[in-house]
């Protein structure tokens, strides 16, 4: 263990004293990781309700280890939120840490390459010095982790600049239903000037970058119902209305050929970039032939007069995510199916709202169902998009660490992807939040095979405490 220095001989905080603590330290700060990635806590299946808990519990202990103060699993009306603080003076900066325990479902099993959890470190072309494969080793037990272990780190070392508060939840993956109603009466207690998140990617680990936002979300479920129970596809087919055949009617439907989304009003509130902000949009590092190549795909596919980064980045979409209905068993089975589903989910940019979206699609794919079924329609969760200035105080501090460890500044990226809550720290707490992600796109996220490299995790470890000491300098009163 590192000798206690004083605080203002380390303001400045030198990489020497981060980099010796992460050496003395590594094989203790992987373990504990490993250690956490064998608990499955999969908020989407009851069945691991028990390990989710145990995995709070594990996060408490873990805080309470590295120096945090008034640790609590707090409970909501769902799975709880891990909450710990340290105030070490009250007119410094107070940086909010964001991250969740839990984790997507596994499943297919049978896809995985060893035991999603029993977590194994491999080498890859992309992670030549090794990776974690483990079902949330990425997203984001791992990227949650590196904040734990970069507070441990600067509580050890007496290098901690300001405040800090964690805010760990367990539902992430479901949406976060719980966090809105917990974060409300916990206003109080959640006061602070920037929220920090580490759940996102870089565009590779010799080209950092930082996304200064995110698409929205909604997520829906259909249901459209035939005859009154499954029938023989003999006796009853050409006469009644297929379910499936009508289901996969009507997501075609959806688009057109320019893979233009169809249905009335869905871009009235998108807000086209111009011409400036696309080009600048498109200085980010891009290879299509490694894209593919990467996916294993001959060509991409997407909206017309847009291209790949453009349409993962600030262009909304429209995807199904799982279909399913009838007789999927082994064998054949000759049957109408009586019903049958999918699950929708469309990606948002600004200005789009997920309840105004959520309202226009259930409204075209009721309208577009023939009279021969009938259409459920069942909204899950949504989120809004979010985008964060390149010009404020923790952007920037973003952008000074991660140059600083990296040794090249970072590219502003748009992300594809949601985080759902992070619209609500702004509207409930009044706080931008800072998307200090450190995984890889190609990480295998929500899929098979999930991983996140030994470099990626070690990194951010570094690159965390700097964030802590540029923040300080750049929000302290002078």
């Amino acid at each position: 263990m590192l000798k206690k220095v004083n605080f203002n001989a380390l303001f400045f905080m030198e990489k020497t004293i981060i980099n010796t603590y992460i050496d003395q330290n590594k094989e203790r700060v992987l373990n504990e990781l490993l250690e956490l990635l064998k608990i499955p806590s999969v908020s989407a299946d009851s069945k691991y309700k028990q390990d989710v808990l145990k995995t709070a519990e594990a996060i408490k202990t873990r805080l309470m280890e590295a120096g945090a103060d008034k640790v609590e699993v707090s409970a909501t009306k769902g799975f709880p939120v891990v909450y710990g603080e340290k105030i070490i003076d009250a007119s410094k900066p107070t940086i909010v840490v964001y991250g969740h325990y839990d984790v997507q479902p596994a499943d297919p099993l049978e896809l995985w390459h060893s035991p999603p959890f029993e977590p194994v470190i491999k080498k890859t072309e992309l992670h030549p010095e090794g990776a974690i494969f483990a079902r949330g080793s990425c997203d984001d037990k791992g990227q949650m982790y590196m904040h734990i272990k970069a507070f441990e780190l600067m509580m050890k070392t007496n290098t901690l600049p300001c405040n800090v508060k964690f805010m760990i939840e367990g539902e992430e993956e479901v949406g976060s239903p719980s966090l809105g109603a917990w974060i409300i009466e916990n206003k109080e207690k959640l006061k602070g000037d920037v929220i920090l998140i580490s759940d996102t990617s870089i565009i590779a680990n010799d080209i950092p970058s930082i996304d200064t936002g995110l698409r929205g979300l909604a997520y829906m479920e259909v249901e459209v119902t035939g005859a009154n129970r499954d029938l023989h596809s003999g006796v009853y087919g050409g006469g009644v209305a297929n379910p499936i055949n009508i289901l996969c009617k009507m997501i075609a439907g959806c688009h057109d050929e320019n893979n233009h989304i169809t249905i009335p009003g869905f871009y009235d509130a998108v807000k086209e970039l111009s011409e400036v902000e696309r080009n600048e949009l498109n200085k980010a590092p891009f290879n299509l032939d490694a894209y593919k190549n990467d996916l294993g795909v001959k060509d991409v596919w997407g909206e017309k007069n847009y291209n790949t980064i453009e349409r993962t980045g600030v262009r909304p979409t429209l995807d199904v995510n799982g279909i399913w209905g009838g007789y999927t068993g082994e064998g054949a089975k000759t049957v109408l199916p009586s019903k049958a589903f999918a699950k929708i989910s469309m990606r948002l940019v600004p200005d789009q709202n997920s309840d105004k979206i959520s309202e226009l699609f259930q409204k075209y794919f009721e309208s577009v169902a023939p009279k021969s079924v009938s259409v459920k329609v069942k909204p899950h969760h949504g989120g809004e998009p979010v985008v964060v200035s390149i010009e404020s105080p923790g952007y920037k501090a973003a952008s000074m660490a991660m140059e600083e460890t990296y040794g090249k500044k970072p590219v502003p990226t748009r992300g594809g992807g949601s985080i759902p809550i992070v619209a609500l720290f702004k509207q409930e707490l009044g706080l931008d939040s800072i998307l200090f992600g450190f995984g890889l796109d190609t990480d295998a996220l929500h899929s098979p095979n999930e991983h996140y490299g030994l470099f990626n995790y070690y990194k951010g470890i570094e690159t965390i405490p700097l964030f802590y000491k540029y923040y300080t300098q750049l929000t302290s009163k002078k």
